[in-house]
């Protein structure tokens, strides 16, 4: 009787198993049936794309209307199906693919949705606080007076101890300083080197203070639409000119309008970071419905007011179209490593010198170039065998940048 029992229970056993073997196994087909076909058109829990969200969709729906829905849309449509009919008109009578899959791969698929993953969402902060490394000037003055002070201390207690041994009257840190101030003021050279010190200095001070005036170095203002690069030109590697259309052929790169940005926002409609309430600010300012898919009518629309971070004086000339497709630079030359930054900042200081240095050491690439197609063979015969910069070319000349 023992052995028998001992025998059920292995049985038992064994089908517990085999059962949950199934069902993870049936899952990992399941998620890759749903990537290979369901992703271009389905979120689970993440809202519409361009079908429905597919979250929950098992309590939703009977397993036998999803196979035959999944399976042939169009059929289920065609018998009259109320839901199948329904869910046709609300998508402005766009017929999803038949898939026709076998029996297993619709149970895999069906075991998927009925417990798909749970993917934790990152919310980025718009108003994070950019933490520079190193120490401030300041602190690093502090720190040098600190060290002073504390030496001063030191010579103090060194000099009243030999005071003592040789039975003369001790000072104390004030005294010392007053004495010794007095001592070192009373000779004329010495109050006007004290002058001149103070005097460059000052000017120091005051000449930095001028020449920072625009640079804004760092500078990373909160746009009213939390726009990650990182995500776009990063992760998705989405070329810069296609937002920036005009940076090949025109002086000014420009901000795309909210049209480029529904090229893929019609579709897409929740964020990887942000989820929907960054997309939703397009669709407020150009008047889209993302649940009918549709333009209002009439909708009085209102430009995103983007906040400019790299901005030139009047008095300076710079054009695009020169630096990105006759200089061939990369963006990434000028505005730091982009395609890394979720909340844009100015990476260079775009003065005059970092300007200028950067003429002199860049070699101009003029193979495979049409643009210096005939220059090139006059300046290979003029530089024989040596580096051409852009200031062999004239590109230091004032009126370059200056007109």
């Amino acid at each position: 009787m023992i052995r028998i029992n001992n025998f059920k229970s292995g049985i038992l056993l064994l089908a517990v198993l085999f059962s949950f073997t199934f069902q993870v196994s049936a899952q990992s087909d399941g998620a890759a049936i749903f990537k290979a076909n369901c992703t271009a058109c389905h979120m689970i829990g993440g809202g519409r794309l361009v079908g429905p969200d597919l979250g929950g969709v098992t309590e939703r729906r009977t397993k036998e209307w999803l196979k035959k829905w999944i399976n042939s849309s169009s059929e289920l449509i065609a018998s009259g199906d109320a839901d199948a009919i329904a869910i046709f008109e609300e998508y402005n009578k766009v017929a999803m693919t038949n898939f026709y899959f076998s029996d297993e791969d619709s149970e895999a698929l069906y075991a998927y949705l009925e417990n798909p993953p749970i993917e934790e969402v990152a919310v980025l902060a718009t108003n994070e606080v950019i933490v520079e490394e190193g120490m401030k000037d300041s602190t690093k003055m502090m720190i040098v007076l600190l060290i002073l002070l504390l030496l001063v201390f030191v010579l103090t207690s060194v000099k009243n101890s030999l005071k003592e041994s040789l039975g003369q009257k001790t000072e104390t840190v004030s005294q010392t300083l007053i004495s010794q101030k007095n001592l070192f003021f009373s000779k004329l050279i010495n109050k006007l080197f004290v002058g001149f010190f103070i005097a460059i200095v000052v000017l120091k001070f005051a000449f930095d203070a001028m020449m920072g005036v625009g640079v804004t170095t760092n500078y990373q203002p909160e746009q009213p639409i939390a726009f990650s690069h990182k995500i776009h030109a990063g992760d998705n590697s989405i070329d810069c000119n296609y937002c920036h259309t005009s940076a090949r052929t025109s002086k000014h790169s420009a901000i795309p309008s909210a049209n480029v940005c529904m090229n893929c926002h019609a579709n897409i409609v929740s964020g990887t970071t942000t989820g929907t309430a960054e997309i939703q600010k397009i669709y407020d300012a150009i008047g889209y419905d993302p649940d009918s898919r549709t333009y209002i009518p009439g909708y009085e629309q209102k430009p995103i007011e983007w906040v400019r971070i790299h901005n030139l004086p009047d008095l300076a000339y710079f054009n695009h179209s020169q630096h990105v497709t006759v200089g061939q630079l990369e963006c990434q030359d000028c505005h730091g490593a982009i395609e890394e930054m979720d909340v844009v900042k100015q990476s260079s200081p775009l003065t005059m010198g970092w300007c200028i240095e950067c003429h002199r050491e860049t070699e101009v690439k003029m193979e495979g170039n049409d643009y210096y197609t005939e220059m090139h063979e006059k300046m290979k015969e003029k530089y024989a065998g040596e580096k051409i910069t852009v200031e062999k070319m004239g590109g230091l000349e004032c009126g370059k940048c200056h007109y």
